[in-house]
């Protein structure tokens, strides 16, 4: 995909590019059937020749593996360079390749020539998003109709070479809503969204709703006419839908602070996301966009993109939901043949549609940050669906967020959050700070869950620990009491030991025996700091001081209890809730114009709360075990953090000095994924939330 002239590729960005496992990882799921890029943009030389090497050994591999291939051959791309979906030889000459392929792999059935036409004619000629960032609708409208003619060249050159080869047309039908003053445009999108597979099954005659507007647009009406006799006619409709793919137009556009008004020429008016109004709720839904496409068409039906770029359980309820509405849009009598999770190992900056290079990464049904795709729990839920059509867990319990009363932001009445409802998690350690941060998350994320302090659960104590868990009855257990006073436990040995060692060895013994997940969190001062690299999950203990050796040595009972259990290693975290951390105490000073002092030789890696929280709940949700390092990518000394900070605010000029100290570096790298961001981001993100002033 470009965008200016900036080309992007997701293959190489999530790493499939260079990950022949993958093709085993997908296998394993028990998946039969994936939508896989040939495309002409990637296969095409400088020089015109084709280089199918890539594609070769990949698709070999599918194929042992018996998975069969819907060979996608142009992918809102433009094509290589020198075509245009503008060209008006575009159907002659993705046919020339098409054919290419067909000769190539033969026993590739099912095909997608060109993906989703209208979402990409109207991104790349009526939004301006991506290349080449037009905004005409009428040249739009152009692009539309020679995509379906050249998906309809290039299915022929197909055929020609693999009889009974099969079309999947695939696009993004989603439905607009409106207020009465609105509703002419709400109908006017609502037709639109049907125009691509009205063009491919030749129902554009001079009574469509569009005819006239594709012939004011420059479309001859020979072309519309040859188009009617279905040539361009799919064998399955791949419904593509999204949580935003269904919209509410509202003219009163004083009710939605800090929404950018649109204008169609007769109104001002907002468009937001359907799933934001209450009383819309019942009429949206990909099973009533299957229905309605079914009833239309009579054609065979999948859901052609599953994904939501989210937390990871908003991810399964999607897919829990998807998966519901469309077996009901099957007992309803619709013909849908497959649920089609989308994208299978993630996706780079798709949340901004890759015009900010950002390296935000969504996970899909892998988690590709390491060096293996690892399966994530959306791939257990879908393999564990494909095979008994169910699939239980307790973040299915509470509702999703588009269904949370909290989703509606744009009210003049107050809607109340009832308690969420199911299975909860047992979150430990409530009067501190990591405890505190996991409530706050938990319940935006709707896990509903129980915090306890010292006061409720003392976890060096074996019967509290026991009626605890026989009170709750958790389905996992997220243990963040510990002894933090790195100094103070050189002198307090017994106490540090209590908490941090006995504390989860306890806890260990008690969810081991109940087959109940444990999480615990252990510390960079695990090491010694003089390995002069970053310390990575296998590297040896080496604890130098009284709080490092009991994190230590907790790690190493809890592992001898419970080799499931899951060990956080971090470092040196900072929140945007609470004012006890370095950061907010080097803000506050310099607010005050006092003197920071910070040691230049002690390097970290600092930690942002909200991401390691929501981090470590998508491992636990996973269900992932072991010791993993959890920090923000980034070493720094504390000297060169408080100089960060100051420089992101209007402090930049405040004295900071080195207050030196011993040089150790306790910088947590990793081995098993790097999936915290940049510590850049995480501090901006930091300022923002703090209440300080930018600079």
């Amino acid at each position: 995909m470009r965008v200016g002239d900036i080309v992007r590729d997701q293959l190489v960005e999530t790493g499939h590019a260079t990950r022949l496992t993958d093709i085993d990882a997908l296998a394993d799921l028990g998946i039969r059937a994936v939508r896989y890029p040939i495309l002409w943009e990637k296969v095409t030389r400088p020089d015109g020749s084709l280089d199918f090497a890539w594609h070769d050994e990949r698709l070999r591999r599918l194929r042992d593996r018996g998975v069969d291939v819907v060979a996608g051959l142009l992918h809102h791309g433009t094509g290589p360079a020198g075509t245009a979906l503008t060209d008006p030889d575009l159907a002659g000459k993705l046919a020339e390749f098409a054919r290419a392929v067909a000769t190539r792999y033969p026993w590739i059935r099912r095909w997608t020539p060109v993906n989703e036409p209208f979402t990409t004619a109207r991104f790349s000629y009526l939004y301006g998003i991506w290349q080449p960032h037009r905004t005409s609708f009428d040249e739009a409208l152009r692009v539309l109709v020679n995509e379906v003619e050249a998906t309809a060249s290039a299915m022929a050159a197909i055929r020609a070479v693999v009889p009974g080869a099969e079309l999947v047309a695939t696009e993004d039908l989603g439905k607009t809503f409106s207020t009465a003053e609105l509703a002419y445009q709400a109908a006017h999108e609502n037709h639109r969204r049907w125009l691509t597979f009205d063009l491919m099954t030749g129902r554009v005659d001079k009574r469509h709703p569009f005819y006239g507007w594709l012939v004011r647009a420059g479309v001859a009406p020979g072309r519309l006419e040859a188009l009617r006799d279905g040539r361009a006619r799919p064998d399955i409709l791949a419904i593509d839908h999204y949580l935003t793919s269904e919209r509410y137009l509202d003219h009163r556009v004083e009710c939605y602070p800090g929404v950018e008004p649109g204008h169609n020429g007769r109104h001002h008016y907002v468009d937001v996301e359907a799933v934001r109004v209450p009383h819309l709720t019942r009429r949206l839904g990909p099973g009533k966009r299957l229905l309605e496409a079914w009833r239309r068409y009579r054609i065979p039906l999948v859901v052609g993109e599953v994904h939501h770029g989210c937390s990871r359980e908003e991810q399964l309820r999607w897919l829990a939901q998807v998966w519901r509405e469309t077996e009901d849009a099957r007992a309803s009598g619709a013909d849908v043949r497959a649920v089609t999770l989308w994208a299978l190992f993630g996706a780079v900056d798709w949340r901004s549609l890759m015009t900010r290079r950002e390296g935000s990464y969504d996970t899909g049904a892998f988690e590709t940050r390491g060096p293996v795709a690892r399966p994530t729990l959306v791939a257990k839920a879908a393999a564990t669906l494909a095979r008994t059509g169910r699939f239980d867990h307790p973040a299915l319990d509470a509702p999703p967020w588009w269904r949370r009363p909290a989703r509606v932001t744009w009210t003049t009445r107050t809607l109340r959050e009832a308690p969420l409802p199911g299975r909860p998690l047992l979150v430990t350690g409530g009067g501190g700070r990591l405890g505190h941060a996991f409530s706050t998350l938990c319940h935006h994320r709707g896990l509903r869950h129980v915090l306890t302090n010292r006061a409720a659960l003392d976890i060096t104590d074996a019967v509290a620990i026991e009626h605890a868990l026989d009170q709750v009855q958790p389905w996992a257990v997220i243990n963040t009491a510990g002894f933090v006073r790195v100094p103070e436990a050189e002198h307090e040995h017994d106490d540090c030991f209590a908490i941090n060692t006995t504390g989860p060895e306890l806890l260990a013994t008690a969810c081991h025996r109940r087959g109940i997940p444990l999480v615990t969190f252990s510390s960079d001062l695990v090491f010694d700091g003089q390995l002069g690299r970053p310390y990575v999950e296998p590297d040896p203990t080496s604890p130098a001081t009284v709080y490092g050796r009991s994190k230590a040595e907790a790690e190493d009972r809890v592992i001898a209890i419970d080799p499931q259990a899951l060990i956080i290693r971090t470092s040196a975290f900072f929140g945007p809730w609470d004012r006890r951390n370095f950061l907010h105490d080097t803000l506050d000073k310099l607010e005050r114009g006092e003197e920071v002092a910070a040691s230049d030789n002690a390097v970290v890696t600092p930690t942002y709360l909200p991401d390691l929280v929501h981090a470590t709940l998508d491992l636990l949700l996973d269900g992932e075990h072991g010791i993993w390092h959890l920090a923000n990518q980034g070493s720094i000394s504390w000297h060169g953090l408080a100089r960060e900070i100051a420089d992101r605010t209007k402090f930049s000029a405040r004295p900071i000095v080195d207050s030196g100290g011993p040089r150790t570096d306790n910088s947590l790298g990793t081995s098993r994924g790097q999936i915290l961001r940049p510590l850049d981001h995480a501090l901006d993100d930091f300022v923002r939330a703090s209440g300080h002033r930018p600079g």
